[in-house]
């Protein structure tokens, strides 16, 4: 599908579901169960013209980025030693299962008791993300070594070769294509827990005060803003990717 289809389904999209918002609360006409558009809109105006928002921000933003990139080393890094080395590929995968189905919650409670609120939403994060990084790149190491790894063979090319002449160039095109939605990932994870945690100056902190204080609009602006945040950094992957595969040809 072109990139001009994609964004007149994904506009048509978001028309659909403003429509069913203001739809439902026409119905329900309740602003604790659904705070209506127009009092979100004006929450959201006041909330972007505080600077205590700002703070809150940009320390969920860094949140993210410290346990996205400490994800992608450790994910890529492994996945590269698993694409090397099939003993090192078995002893891992068990590992990176049980990360993929310990449950969020119980990650969090248990990290309160060992860390503190500003740290333990970056662990858990990082948590969760590191799987995710380690799949894709492996998922995408396993092609190449399906399309080159008998040319590989044939010709004697070490393990140093194999990294940087085969698997970076060809295989990171894929991974970031799927960089953008990880991020994406590692923001609602963060802010989840920041929620749970009470995080002092972050947008998961902010919810839980505006959930304590019933202030249902403002509750519904903060979730707006990390929805398009998540947009924002999902459109920049894709559009990273497009350079990257431009770059390349």
């Amino acid at each position: 599908m072109s990139f001009r289809k994609n964004i007149l389904f994904s506009t048509l999209s978001l028309v659909f579901v403003w429509l069913l918002w203001l739809i439902v609360y026409a119905i329900l006409r309740n602003d604790y169960i659904l705070p209506s558009f127009w009092e979100t809109m004006r929450s959201t105006g006041s909330i972007l013209g505080e600077a205590e928002f700002w703070q809150a921000f940009f320390r969920t933003l860094g949140r993210v980025f410290v346990a996205f990139l400490i994800s992608m080393v450790l994910g890529a890094g492994l996945a590269l030693l698993s694409g090397l080395h099939p003993f090192v590929r078995s002893f891992f995968s068990p590992i990176v299962s049980i990360l993929r189905t310990v449950p969020t919650m119980a990650i969090i409670l248990m990290l309160l008791f060992w860390t503190n609120p500003r740290v333990a939403p970056v662990i858990v994060s990082l948590l969760v993300l590191m799987p995710a990084f380690y799949a894709a790149t492996l998922s995408a190491i396993d092609e190449v070594k399906e399309r080159y790894g008998g040319f590989a063979r044939a010709f004697g090319v070490n393990a140093g070769r194999k990294i940087m002449k085969m698997y970076l160039p060809l295989a990171g095109p894929a991974v970031l294509s799927q960089a953008g939605a990880i991020f994406s990932m590692g923001l609602k994870i963060t802010i989840s827990g920041e929620v749970l945690c009470n995080t002092f100056q972050s947008i998961g902190g902010l919810m839980q005060e505006a959930k304590m204080f019933l202030e249902m609009p403002m509750l519904m602006a903060l979730t707006l803003i990390s929805i398009l945040m998540g947009f924002l950094f999902e459109g920049l992957g894709v559009l990273f990717y497009r350079l990257s595969v431009r770059w390349r040809q």
